[in-house]
């Protein structure tokens, strides 16, 4: 039960899945704890695995599903952890000591997550990437642990399952949901790439217009 193609990561799923082999459903929990620390490591390859391991008797789907959203939910409240004691003054002294960063983007970030901050936790536990990162924002802005609990319980109870039970009834060509998952993947990342890039050069044009605006009063 193995992910080999030579890469490093390919490498690395199968020194946490084999976990499984050695502790059972604990290691698939252990595996998914580390993925929201390490988001790299793709809950798209760890949990169809957990399914086969299922699907060969190895431990009951139940297990599986229960141990892997129990590690989700440990993973994200590390994260949780790291947002809360950064807090959002550490928050705001660093983005004020950062290039092309405002404190005003910091205050309006703070203040979408006031008022969408339920929504970004649950969906975004079912979107790669955002499924580790959205934690710590909701840990800078001290969501209520029970409330950002919940909502982490269900989101991840939604994503665990669907790919769990995917390779559960694929057995063997559980690669087929690892393709589909990377291709969700890649959308992810050129999406935040391009918002990056448009971020950047709307604050460059910015900072540009305010720096002519002085010269032009001189003239």
């Amino acid at each position: 039960m193995t992910a080999s193609d030579g890469s490093w990561l390919s490498s690395l799923v199968d020194a946490v899945v084999g976990l499984m082999d050695v502790i059972g459903p604990a290691g698939a929990g252990l595996a998914i704890a580390l993925e929201n620390l390490f988001p790299p490591l793709p809950s798209e390859a760890i949990l169809p695995m957990a399914g086969l391991a299922a699907s060969r008797g190895s431990f009951t789907v139940i297990e599986a599903l229960l141990w892997t959203t129990s590690g989700s939910v440990v993973g994200a409240f590390l994260l949780y952890g790291l947002g809360a004691w950064l807090g959002l003054r550490r928050l705001t002294a660093i983005a004020a000591r950062m290039p092309l960063i405002k404190v005003e983007d910091v205050d309006r970030t703070v203040a979408w997550f006031d008022h969408h901050g339920g929504k970004a936790v649950f969906f975004g536990r079912m979107i790669p990437i955002f499924r580790s990162l959205i934690s710590i924002p909701a840990g800078v802005v001290r969501m209520p642990a029970w409330r950002f609990g919940l909502l982490t319980l269900a989101g991840s109870a939604i994503w665990n399952t669907v790919f769990v039970l995917a390779g559960y009834f694929l057995g063997e060509s559980w690669h087929i949901v690892e393709t589909y998952a990377d291709i969700l993947q890649y959308v992810v990342i050129a999406a935040v790439a391009a918002a990056i890039v448009w971020f950047i050069v709307v604050r460059v044009r910015h900072l540009s217009a305010h720096r002519r605006e002085p010269e032009s009063d001189a003239a």
